[in-house]
């Protein structure tokens, strides 16, 4: 095998690249097979990996052997591992090896899915993959999915539609220097994704015309302040325009009241987005189906395969009863494409239903990914992540100086170190110190949210290799590191 990467023109010749590929797929094993010996955070300085590599693009090929190498003295000390078992921050967004082989298979093929012409099989495998998903977890044959690569992307395009069915024809007029366009109002709860602002900034309406609808006890919306603000807003004569609702919040998974939104969306012709990024998938189990209730009557939902169903990012579900209303935004099909894009109904087009036109083919990883866990192993590993939060809740209410800062829900566990004759700023500080400390041992990871204005230590379960050994390790960590902190006396 020669030491030049693609010679003088062309790619690299098959025989070597069959040697590199081999060489890689040793490198991914190694790193799956020994991922739980590895330190979770890098110990580096702000800039350690830049100065790792050339400032100044190489004017002639580099030997193949030297970029793989590396991988392991440049990237490598610069990686945070997400994919270890007692990585427990955030949610999870967890690999594994089905997916892997999906995704090498799509790089290979690299393929653009932006019209069925393009790719039957992308499209194709996009729709089985997303009918698959909605019956997963219960969402009424009325809804058609497309896929995108966050929920974030997903709610702005989900508002999007919102705002163009409101009748004020930003698409074709735009927003600026009309006086007839209102106020457009997007109501959520104050413990809701900051995506929704984020897509109201996008969509020109206005930051400051999100609406925080406050939480009842549980960190659940509160449907009574919803009709409140949503009556004083129509007094003003701004435009209620839609309404987010959370299956599983960020800081402590908590269900929005959906039916009772959806009441007051379908009374004020108001478009009702349901975000379950990460609760959705609990509506697999027959025991969480609960979740969704009043979900049949929303316009629009998300769903983040990525985060807890075991597809690795990047992979978002937009799901809604209304397509034609995402089309009539996105729909625009350049004189270059007309011979790709079939405009008979008789095959989708993704391309129109976003702002992107070239697509990856998200939907072989999760096509692989599905196949090889299956229902039953899909539901089974959900079930089990439940129960080592509630495992980890017991230990933390069954602790002297330790409060749970909210119902535990789901896989998300919330607590709070309370130690005697400390004020509130100084609580804080400790809870906050204990979470930056284990994150700093290198043994755990964890984060930290506010609740009702005070700091806790938040843990959420959702990698495919946590085990309850895994988290026996990281509440042993956080209890030798609040000890050491004074946060436990």
């Amino acid at each position: 095998m020669t030491d030049d990467v693609l010679g003088a023109l062309g790619d690299v010749p098959p025989g070597e690249m069959r040697a590199y590929l081999h060489r890689m797929a040793d490198w991914i094993a190694d790193y799956r097979e020994t991922i739980e010996t590895r330190t979770i955070v890098p110990h580096i300085a702000p800039g350690e990996v830049a100065a790792g590599t050339s400032a100044r693009l190489p004017d002639h090929a580099e030997p193949m052997s030297r970029i793989l190498g590396d991988l392991d003295t440049v990237v490598m000390p610069g990686v945070v591992h997400w994919g270890h078992p007692a990585f427990l921050g955030y949610f999870g967004s967890t690999s594994n090896g089905p997916a892997l082989l999906g995704e090498l298979a799509a790089a290979a093929l690299n393929v653009s899915a932006m019209t069925w012409k393009t790719s039957p099989a992308a499209t194709e495998l996009e729709g089985v993959v997303l009918e698959w998903i909605r019956e997963l977890i219960g969402l009424p044959p009325a809804f058609t999915g497309v896929v995108y690569d966050t929920a974030s992307v997903a709610t702005l395009h989900a508002l999007a539609a919102a705002r163009e069915v409101s009748g004020s024809e930003i698409r074709a007029r735009g927003v600026a220097g009309r006086a007839d366009v209102p106020l457009h109002r997007v109501y959520t709860s104050d413990q809701a994704h900051s995506s929704v602002a984020k897509a109201m900034v996008v969509l020109g309406l206005g930051e400051e015309n999100v609406v925080r609808v406050p939480t009842d006890d549980a960190f659940r919306l509160d449907a009574r302040a919803l009709r409140a603000a949503m009556e004083a807003d129509i007094a003003l004569g701004f435009r209620p325009t839609a309404v987010v609702a959370t299956i599983g919040t960020t800081s402590t998974a908590s269900v929005d009241p959906v039916a009772d939104i959806a009441e007051l969306c379908r009374t004020n012709g108001v478009w009702l987005h349901v975000d379950a990024a990460y609760g959705g998938a609990f509506a697999a189990l027959p025991e969480g189906r609960w979740v969704m209730r009043g979900v049949e009557q929303a316009d629009s939902f998300v769903v983040n395969p990525h985060k807890w169903l075991f597809v690795p990012l990047d992979f978002s579900a937009l799901f809604t009863r209304h397509p034609d209303a995402l089309r009539s935004v996105f729909s625009l099909t350049p004189e270059y494409l007309r011979g790709d894009a079939t405009a008979d109904g008789t095959v989708v087009n993704y391309m129109d239903y976003g702002i992107q036109l070239g697509r990856r083919f998200r939907a072989l990883k999760a096509w692989m990914t599905f196949r090889a866990l299956g229902r039953d192993g899909l539901i089974s590993r959900i079930r089990e992540h439940c129960r080592l939060a509630s495992l980890l809740a017991d230990r933390a209410t069954q602790h002297p100086g330790i409060a749970l800062a909210a119902p535990p829900m789901m896989a998300i566990v919330c607590f709070r170190f309370e130690p005697a004759g400390t004020s509130a700023d100084e609580t804080d500080a400790l809870n906050e110190a204990v979470a930056e400390a284990v994150n700093a041992s290198g043994m755990a990871y964890v984060t930290h949210t506010r609740l009702r204005g005070v700091s806790c230590v938040r843990v959420g379960i959702g990698n495919i290799l946590t085990t309850e050994r895994h988290v026996e390790q990281v509440w042993s960590v956080v209890l030798s590191e609040a000890q050491r902190l004074g946060a436990l006396r």
